[in-house]
């Protein structure tokens, strides 16, 4: 792995089970997140994914990538288009710089209508050690 080296991308199907789950699991009760009623009366076309389900699926396409022995050290995104049912957000990153086992990654998720979420995530990947051989 080097500076440069671009992940591969992870298609995202956005369903509306997926925004609801994800808004429930993480305690946002927001209606925008449910309601697609009440979130049309807001000003929103339908209800649109929170910023704790679009983190969980960032740490979990560095984490798919890097392993089960990846650690997160830092998560930092910022959201753009909201993700809308019906929707597929493709999740992209490139290595930005390496520091021994850690790594930052910088991270786009796109959907149909732009940029969903952008940000840069560190990321450590503990290097195996060898079982220390001897006789007993």
């Amino acid at each position: 792995m080097k500076a440069g080296d671009e992940l591969p991308p992870l298609e995202v199907p956005i369903t509306r089970t997926l925004i609801v789950a994800g808004a429930i699991a993480s305690r946002d009760y927001q209606d925008v997140h449910h309601d697609a009623e009440l979130a049309r009366e807001k000003g929103s076309p339908d209800i649109f994914m929170n910023i704790l389900t679009t983190n969980g699926l960032v740490g979990r396409y560095i984490t798919d990538h890097f392993g089960p022995t990846a650690v997160l050290r830092r998560v930092a995104i910022r959201l753009g288009a909201p993700n809308y049912p019906g929707d597929t957000m493709v999740l992209t990153g490139t290595v930005e710089e390496l520091d021994g086992d850690t790594a930052t990654v910088r991270v786009v998720g796109a959907n149909a209508i732009g940029r969903h979420v952008t940000g840069t995530v560190t990321v450590t990947v503990p290097t195996a050690t060898a079982p220390s051989g001897g006789a007993a």
